[in-house]
C-alpha cells in the first residue's frame, strides 16, 4: 500500500546550494511534541512549532505548508512564569550540522520505580534544550524557547555524528563521533563530561538510549553494535550479525526490542537482552551474500526508527523508498517514494513519519493497524518490569512464552 503524504517543509535554496548539496542528516521532535527541528544543510537549523506545521498542512495543502510555516509567532516573554505559544527560530550553528537531539528535565515516561519523585531541573527556568553536533567536533546546546546559545562542548576531535538524551529527565547527553568514542555529558553540571566510552574500532555512526535509560546502544563501522550499561559505564555485550557498517539504531517503546540498520541492505530487530536476531527486513531480493553485502550501494539502508505503538518500524534506503514494516510480518505494509533520503523519525504521538532530504523534510501518515492482544500484553507488562524479569516470573511456561518476543 502507498503511504499517505501529510506535507513537506522545503528549505530555501540558492545557486550555490544547488551546486554543493544540502544534506539533511538529522530531524528531531521535542519530547512534548511542541517543536520540530531539522538541519537545512550547512550551518542552519530550523525550529518550528509542530502544531502550527500540521495546521498549515491542513489549511494550505502539502505543497504550500512550508511557506505558511514561515509565519512568525510571538516570542516568549522571559518575565512570565510559563512559556507562551512556541515561536519559530533559525539557528546558525557556525559549522555543518550532523546531529540534533532535544532534551528536557521532565521524564518522557513514568518511572518504573513508583517511590521516585522527579524534580525538574532549573536552568534559569524550566527549559527545553536542543543539542547540535557539528562538523568540527563541537556540541552546542541551545534554549529552544529563546534560540540562545547556552553551552559549547569541545572535547571531540572529529565529526559529532549522533546525539541522544537520556529519557529519564536527567539531562544526561551522549554523543557519538568519528573519533571512535562516545562521550557522556551532564548538562545539569554545566556540561561536564562524565565519561568516555571506548571500544569501537572505527567511526561511531549512532547511539540510542533504552526507554528506562539503563542501556545505551551504539553502532558504527566494522559491523559494530555495542550495548553499554549506563550505571557502570561498561560494555554489556556486542551484537554480531550485520555484514557491513551499521548506521542507525533505536529501541522499541517498551525496551524489549532493538532495531539496527546497515549498509548490508538489512534491518535487524534484536532481543538485546540475549543478543538474538528476531526479525530481518531485507531491502534487496534475493539478499546479498555476506561477501557481497557491501556492494549493493543502491540499497544501503540509511535510517531506521520504531513507531510509538511498538508494532511498526520505518526504514529509509538508497533505492528511493521509505518502508513501513510490522514487526511480525516479513514484507512492508506501506511504502512511499523519497529521493536521497538520509534520516527519519516518528512524531511524538507516533502519527507522522518525518524524513530529511536535501535540506527539506517530508511527512507521511503512519500505518494505523489494530494491535493483537498478545502485543498489547507484551508492552503493558514491560511498563512495570524489564524483559529479564518477565522471563523469571513464577507463572506457567506457556504464559511466559506469550509475553516474550520470539522468532
Amino acid at each position: 500500500a502507498r503511504s499517505r503524504t501529510v506535507g513537506e517543509l522545503l528549505a530555501p535554496t540558492s545557486p550555490f546550494d544547488k551546486k554543493c548539496g544540502r544534506e539533511n542528516w538529522t530531524v528531531a521532535f521535542a519530547p512534548d511534541g511542541s517543536y520540530l527541528a531539522w538541519s537545512q544543510g550547512h550551518r542552519i537549523v530550523k525550529l518550528v512549532p509542530w502544531a502550527q506545521c500540521l495546521n498549515n498542512f491542513l489549511l494550505h495543502g502539502t505543497k504550500n505548508g512550508a511557506n505558511a510555516a514561515s509565519t512568525r509567532l510571538p516570542r516568549q516573554s522571559s518575565e512570565s512564569g510559563h512559556k507562551n505559544k512556541p515561536c519559530e527560530h533559525i539557528i546558525d550553528c557556525g559549522d555543518i550540522v550532523w546531529s540534533l537531539a532535544f532534551g528536557s528535565s521532565v521524564p518522557e515516561k513514568q518511572s518504573r520505580c513508583v517511590n521516585i519523585e522527579w524534580h525538574r531541573f532549573k536552568f534559569g527556568q524550566d527549559q527545553l534544550l536542543l543539542a547540535t553536533g557539528l562538523n568540527n567536533g563541537r556540541i552546542k546546546i541551545w534554549d529552544v524557547y529563546t534560540g540562545k546559545l547556552l553551552l559549547n562542548l569541545m572535547d571531540h576531535t572529529e565529526v559529532v555524528r549522533d546525539l541522544t538524551f537520556a529519557p529519564d529527565g536527567s539531562l544526561i547527553l551522549v554523543s557519538a563521533s568519528r573519533d571512535k568514542t562516545l562521550r557522556v555529558w551532564d548538562l545539569k553540571d554545566d556540561g561536564n563530561m562524565m565519561k568516555v566510552l571506548r571500544g569501537h574500532p572505527n567511526w561511531v555512526y549512532g547511539c540510542a538510549f533504552s526507554p528506562d535509560s539503563s542501556i545505551l546502544c551504539s553502532v558504527g563501522a566494522s559491523k559494530a553494535v555495542f550495548l553499554w550499561d549506563m550505571d557502570k559505564y561498561s560494555m554489556l555485550r556486542k551484537l554480531e550479525g550485520h555484514h557491513n557498517d551499521v548506521v542507525a539504531c533505536e529501541f522499541s517503546p517498551d525496551g524489549a526490542l532493538l532495531a539496527t540498520a546497515s549498509y548490508d541492505t538489512r534491518v535487524y530487530v534484536w532481543d538485546p537482552h540475549i543478543g538474538v536476531i528476531l526479525r530481518e527486513f531485507g531491502h534487496l531480493f534475493p539478499p546479498p551474500t555476506p561477501i557481497f553485502a557491501g556492494g549493493a550501494n543502491d540499497r544501503w539502508v540509511r535510517s531506521v526508527c520504531f513507531s510509538h505503538d511498538g508494532l511498526h518500524v520505518a526504514s529509509l534506503a538508497d533505492d528511493k523508498m521509505v518502508r513501513f514494516w510490522r514487526i511480525d510480518e516479513e514484507y512492508p505494509v506501506q511504502v512511499a517514494p523519497l529521493n536521497n533520503g538520509l534520516c527519519c523519525t516518528f512524531s511524538t504521538d507516533g502519527s507522522v513519519l518525518a524524513a530529511g532530504q536535501d535540506g527539506s523534510v517530508y511527512f507521511w501518515a503512519t500505518p494505523r493497524q489494530v494491535s493483537s492482544l498478545q502485543h498489547l500484553c507484551r508492552m503493558a507488562i514491560r511498563r512495570v518490569m524489564p524483559t529479564s524479569q518477565v522471563k523469571n516470573l513464577p507463572i506457567p511456561c506457556k504464559v511466559v512464552e506469550f509475553l516474550c518476543y520470539q522468532i
